[in-house]
């Protein structure tokens, strides 16, 4: 069965699901779907078309599927999708989609989304995602799987962050940061490798060492992004886990920090 708060607002139209749980002054709005288990905090406002699945934690005072602030946004239907196992804390704002982008904001499993932070219009979060107090994401942002962002840090338009890479507090972040890098300041630059997020993950020694060929090569041998990449690709032969940096670099938008 579902706990609904008698002090909740759930339209007629919402679907939820066994085990939801939504507590007191909450609003649940028209086309929104919450999995099994999900627990909604009070005074939480969740607005559809949204599309949450099971075992999420949404805290008190989160704004979750609000329209997007976008001032091309003219009230055309657009999406927001949640994955499984998310942490959404207090005053955090997440919203729908774009018509200019791929009209669905994503965010997947196992994230933490600690107080006061943003995810805009049509950015797409990975797993295992951490955000730290008030860090705040532009529209059309990717964050890709194991990243995470200090507390407040702010990150522009478009930009993505690779997997594994550690955002410092405060980072100003406006173009691309590579897999496994750590980089901070205002603007932020790189600092070497997070090789303490990468010792957590498990990965192994051989595999560390030459990742940090691979981040001297771009950013140690002064030479041009193009013979670096050459470089990668020797590497990546030898450890797959370079691999990621290579098809990386060839798919940023922004350019990378560097």
């Amino acid at each position: 069965m579902t706990l609904i708060d008698p002090r909740a607002i759930v339209d007629p139209s919402a679907e939820l699901e066994e085990g939801v749980e939504v507590g007191p002054f909450s609003i649940i709005g028209a086309g929104v779907q919450i999995g099994k288990g999900t627990r909604v905090g009070p005074h939480a406002v969740i607005k559809g078309p949204a599309r949450i699945g099971q075992d999420n934690s949404i805290f008190q005072f989160a704004s979750v599927g609000e329209d997007p602030q976008d001032k091309k946004y003219a009230g055309e239907e657009t999406w927001l999708e949640i994955g499984d196992r998310n942490v959404i804390r207090e005053f955090t704002t997440i919203n729908r989609g774009t018509l200019q982008d791929t009209a669905t904001t994503r965010i997947g499993n196992d994230n933490l989304l600690m107080a006061y932070t943003h995810v805009a219009h049509d950015c797409q979060l990975g797993d295992n995602v951490i955000m730290a107090n008030a860090a705040s994401l532009g529209g059309h942002v990717i964050i890709d799987d194991y990243a995470i962002l200090g507390g407040f840090t702010i990150v522009h338009q478009f930009c993505r962050i690779g997997a594994h890479s550690f955002c410092a507090m405060g980072s100003a972040i406006s173009k691309d940061v590579l897999p496994y890098l750590m980089v901070s300041g205002q603007p932020a630059k790189p600092h070497g490798i997070n090789r303490e997020g990468l010792r957590r993950r498990d990965f192994s020694e051989t595999a560390m060492q030459q990742i940090k060929r691979a981040y001297k090569a771009i950013y140690m041998s002064n030479q041009r992004l193009e013979e670096a990449l050459d470089d990668l690709r020797v590497i990546a032969a030898e450890t797959p886990e370079v691999d990621l940096m290579v098809d990386f670099l060839h798919d940023s938008g922004r350019g990378i920090i560097r």
